[in-house]
This record gives structure tokens, sequence and C-alpha cells, in this order.
């Protein structure tokens, strides 16, 4: 595979482009319920304007995944980014409610365009030695997305209401787009006819669904830590300020391991099956520090749960590139984006279920047995095989 190896700074408007996904999915959904009060207008209203943006990079991202092996992934990059810019654009301009629906479907599916387009030349971009590095830097960008996405939508929201964060949001893409313009064309690859038959055996082969299975369960977890800790902390009796930094810290950590995870496995100091179960434990481990009261659970929970969910997400990404064709990235990557989606939406619906019947810290602990539950198994099935090389 010849693919180019570019500088440094060539791949930052890749970072970039994770970043955008993130901080732009956050900085709306954490104010449209509380500071968007003549858009949304009830909590049906509220939970259709979020479902919209998910529903649609559930539904699209593994086709614009494919579309990038077809094309390349450069053009749907700019395209997604372009798309997403102007999509922000057509609320920033109507300010009505109409509009913010079709806003958030632009922005959805433009987001599940350059999502997996960014994922996919940061894997053709980078020989296999560099990759861990690659995704963790691109890991570290999301995150910092995640982290500041409610914090600096709330200000720009307090001082210039939605239409401003969607300026923001217009300028920040469109800038992104441009930028972009600098990252090399990495084109389509020849490639063999694939049967619907090919792609079900490749998507459900072990090495495809292991990785995918923990980046759904690392997403599931960050999900609920970022939807349910302030939930705890409120219940023992801290303030906003509290709970708020609680989540700032598991973003932080998230943020901090992923760079030097992806280092450790390019330096061969790890391998992404140790990596991977590792940060699995210490994802489970932390929900149930979760489950702990008061000040000192919460916090302990927020550390744990951001360091091995940052541990997962590099290592999941770039076995994933390794164990794929490279005509087949885009599609890969697609369907992987697809799983997280799935875990995002997952994870907070099984807490939510079990707390409402059996209280909150057990909510913690079913996704907690659920994630160690999978390790186990997942640790278990690999001694069987390599006891029995021949089954």
């Amino acid at each position: 595979m010849n693919e180019p190896v570019v500088s440094r700074r060539r791949m930052w408007p890749l970072y970039a482009a994770g970043f955008t996904t993130a901080f732009g999915a956050h900085a709306i959904a954490a104010n449209l319920g509380g500071l968007a009060p003549g858009a949304v207008t009830s909590l049906l209203v509220l939970g259709g304007l979020l479902a919209l943006y998910d529903g649609a990079e559930v539904l699209l991202k593994p086709v614009f995944g494919a579309l990038a092996d077809r094309i390349g992934a450069r053009p749907v990059l700019l395209g997604g980014l372009v798309a997403f810019a102007l999509a922000s654009a057509v609320y920033a301009v109507a300010d009505s409610p109409g509009w913010l629906w079709a806003a958030r479907l632009g922005q959805g599916a433009a987001a599940s365009a350059f999502s997996p387009a960014a994922s996919a030349m940061v894997a053709r971009l980078n020989p296999a030695a560099r990759r861990g590095r690659a995704f963790g830097s691109y890991g570290f960008f999301k995150s910092l997305g995640y982290t500041f996405g409610p914090l600096l939508g709330g200000l720009l929201v307090w001082a210039g209401g939605l239409r401003l964060l969607f300026v923001v949001l217009a300028v920040l893409a469109a800038s992104v787009a441009a930028a972009a313009l600098q990252v090399p064309v990495v084109p389509p690859l020849p490639k063999t006819r694939q049967t619907v038959l090919d792609l079900a055996r490749r998507l459900t082969d072990p090495v495809f669904l292991g990785p995918t299975a923990a980046l759904a369960a690392a997403t599931a977890a960050l999900s609920v830590g970022v939807g349910f800790l302030p939930v705890s902390g409120r219940a023992a009796g801290l303030g906003p300020i509290a709970t708020g930094a609680a989540v700032s810290v598991l973003a932080a950590c998230a943020a901090l391991v992923q760079p030097r995870a992806g280092r450790a496995l390019d330096e061969g100091r790890i391998t992404t099956r140790t990596g991977l179960t590792v940060g699995l434990a210490v994802t489970a481990a932390g929900l149930g520090a979760a489950m702990l009261p008061g000040l000192a659970g919460v916090l302990a929970a927020a550390a744990v749960i951001g360091a091995g969910t940052g541990l997962i997400t590099p290592l999941g990404f770039a076995a994933l590139a390794a164990s794929t064709p490279a005509e087949r990235i885009g599609q890969t990557m697609g369907a992987a984006e697809l799983g997280r989606e799935l875990g995002d939406a997952g994870g907070p619906l099984l807490v939510a279920a079990v707390a409402s019947l059996a209280g909150l810290a057990y909510g913690f602990g079913a996704l907690a047995i659920l994630i160690a539950a999978g390790t186990a198994l997942a640790v278990a099935r690999r001694r069987i095989t390599a006891s029995n090389p021949s089954s």
C-alpha cells in the first residue's frame, strides 16, 4: 500500500474535523433545553431534536464511509464540512423553530459524512507504525470538543442566543473545510467486487466485532458518565460547579490518555488486544466506583471512566485500520462509528431503565457488569482458541 506520508502540520485539519463534530453535537445538545425556550417548547420537542441528529448519524455513517472508499475520502470530508457550515447557517439566518429542525437534520447528515471520512484519512495517511499516535491525537481533539462544547456553547447562547452558536459553528466548519484543502488527495484504491454476503462475513468477523464492541462499550460508558454523574452529584448535595467539574475531569482524563495510549502502541509497549482488555476492565471499574456515595465516588468514577475510555478509543480504531484492506477502510470506519452511536444510545437507556426500578447506583452497576462480563467472555474465548489452534 503506497500511501503518502504527511507531516504533522497537514494532519491538523483532520484533527480539527474531529473537534468540530464533537463540539457541534455537544454544544447544541447541552443548551437546547435550558437556553432555547423559544425553539424548544416541551420535552418531546427536545427529545425529537436530539434524536434527529443522532438518528441521521446512525443511518448515514456507513453509507458515507462506503462512499469515501468509492470516490475518495477527501471529497466526502470537504463536502461534509461545507454542508455542516450551510446547515448551521440556515438557522443562523432564518431563526425560526421550523428551520431549527432542518438545521439539526442537516448537521447530523453532514457529520455522518465528514466524521468517518476523517477517520479513514487518518488511517490511510499514516503507516501502521504511526497509526496509534495519529488516532490518539484525533481522539484527543474530539475529547476537547466534548469537554468545551457544553461550556463554550452555553456562553455563546447566553451572550447572543442560539443563533450566535449556529453562526460560530458555521464559521468553524467553513474554516476547517478551507484548512482541509491542504490535506493530500487520497485516491480510491481498486477493489474486488464485494457481495452482501462478503460484507456480512467481514462485519461479523471477530477482528471487526472485537474492537467495535470495545468502542461501543467505551462510548456507552462515556455517555453515561456525562449524563448521569451530575445526577449522582446533585443527589449527594453537590452544586452545579462541582458536578460540572466532575464531567470535565472525565473528558480531560480521556483526552490526556489517548495520545499516550497511541504512542505506547506504536512503540510496542502495549498490544491492541491487551490494551483493549485493560481499558474495558478499567472502564467497568470506573462505573463500579460511580456506585459509591458522595464527591469521592463521583470524582473517582469520572477519572477512571475517562482513563478507560481514553485507552480503548485509539487502540480500537488502530486495530480496525490494521485489519481492514485499505480499499475498504471508509466502509469499516463508517460501520465502527455506527457501533459507537449504538453504544452512545444504549448505555444511557440501560442505566435509565435499571435506575427507574432500583436506583441510579444499580444502573451504574448493571452497565459495569455488562462490560466486565463481555471482557471476561472475550478473554476466555481467546484462551480457548489459543489452546485449540485447529478449531
